[in-house]
């Protein structure tokens, strides 16, 4: 029978430590309780004959986390641990739960990983953030500030819905540039049929005459030649530079520069910048409506932003407030995310003490006419490709037809 190293509390509050022998965890949790004792810490000694099983099962842990947990699970998992909560379930059998009605092996191991790690006395969001890639460092903080208030079920419940709308949102900015994504798509497949099979049928014909080929003929030539007997090089150059640029883009400094670019586009940097104000507003106003006091608000809010420059910027305004300055003022000084009139709004809104509400508003307003200049920008989008795909053939068609008339000439 495999043994437990357990360090528990005594009633006079001194920490004991000690082994016990269980067949499982849960009833080695049991055993310790029914001596009196709180735990602290449990798990499986090492060396023990049950140690090879537990090592065993570690394995199968770490190799099942490897499996992704989908959006939608994680939700789910969110929504079902606030309900149980708020019910009054206890928070191990509420995770007891929860594995036990896990559907995907990654979550059930996920989950199981999960109540381990809480049983062992650790906090949940501690043990969460030992899943950064299942568990957003957003996530992390609100229920880590849903511990520390003692409304975890209330916090959940709202990480539920925040996800929720994000899943929308996103969901909407998908189907938006769906379509301009497959014309962009189908223009280069066509390009490439040209260039690689089109063209070098005409130079067969062009090569029994000496006359000479005007220039845009010979310049899509050359460049068909270049795509045919170099186009696994130029392939593999852009997959380089492709795989150079991802990297550097995700160091802090080239982060920095292409969010920086990146807000200086027109059209496309307001357009970020509103979708980043509408995080904020939504996950500042949850977070308030949920008691977080308003600097810890802040702070988990200033993370759901996700541009680097604009999360500089309003650290600068949390320091402001910190020092006893109103918040619209303090967010006054960013003008490239917080328009004058939304300041203008949160300013009276925490005047009047209804500054989560009037925060949810905004957010709402925000996404809604986010998602007017989004089909407004893929209206205009769809011809734009259209054309361009038009030019495309259409300047590959003349400089192929233009020597046929040449030719003619050259021969009369």
């Amino acid at each position: 029978m495999p043994q437990f190293a357990y360090k528990a509390l005594q009633s006079d509050g001194v920490a004991v430590e000690g082994l016990i022998e269980a067949p499982n965890r849960q009833e080695a949790l049991r055993l310790v309780e029914g001596r009196a004792l709180r735990p602290v810490r449990l798990g499986e000694a090492a060396g023990t004959a049950g140690s090879g099983g537990k090592a065993g099962a570690g394995l199968r842990l770490s190799l099942g986390g490897g499996n992704k947990i989908s959006a939608r699970t994680l939700e789910n998992f969110t929504r079902l641990l606030s309900s149980l909560l708020a019910a009054g379930v206890p928070f191990s059998r509420a995770l007891v739960i929860i594995h036990r009605e896990a559907a995907e092996p990654a979550a059930k191991a996920k989950w199981k990983e999960l109540h381990d790690l809480v049983i062992d006395g650790m906090p949940l969001s501690d043990a969460m953030a030992r899943s950064p890639e299942t568990f957003p460092r957003v996530y992390v903080a609100m229920v880590e500030a849903g511990e520390a208030g003692g409304f975890l079920d209330v916090v959940l419940a709202q990480i539920a819905d925040f996800q929720a709308r994000e899943k929308e949102l996103k969901g909407k900015v998908a189907t938006a540039l769906m379509y301009p994504a497959i014309l962009l798509l189908l223009a280069l497949g066509v390009l490439i049929f040209l260039l690689v099979f089109f063209i070098p049928r005409f130079q067969l014909v062009f090569q029994g005459f000496n006359a000479e080929l005007p220039l845009i003929t010979r310049m899509i030539v050359g460049v068909s030649d270049a795509v045919r007997g170099y186009g696994l090089f130029l392939a593999a150059g852009l997959a380089v530079a492709g795989i150079s640029a991802r990297h550097w883009f995700r160091s802090p400094r080239g982060r920095r520069a292409w969010e920086g670019w990146i807000l200086r586009v027109p059209t496309l940097g307001p357009l970020l910048a509103q979708f980043a104000m509408a995080r904020f507003c939504r996950m500042l106003g949850t977070l308030l409506g949920a008691g977080v006091p308003l600097i810890s608000a802040l702070n988990v809010a200033r993370r759901s932003i996700g541009n680097q420059i604009l999360v500089d910027a309003v650290a600068d305004s949390i320091d402001r407030v910190k020092e006893g300055k109103a918040l619209g003022k303090s967010l006054a000084q960013n003008r490239d995310l917080f328009p004058g009139a939304v300041v203008e709004m949160i300013s009276v809104a925490e005047e009047s003490g209804k500054l989560d509400a009037e925060l949810l508003r905004i957010a709402n307003t925000t996404e809604g006419d986010l998602d007017r200049q989004l089909k407004a920008v893929v209206a205009l989008a769809e011809p734009v490709m259209l054309f361009v795909i038009a030019a495309l053939i259409g300047t590959i068609f003349i400089g192929m037809v233009i020597p046929i008339f040449s030719l003619q000439d050259h021969i009369k």
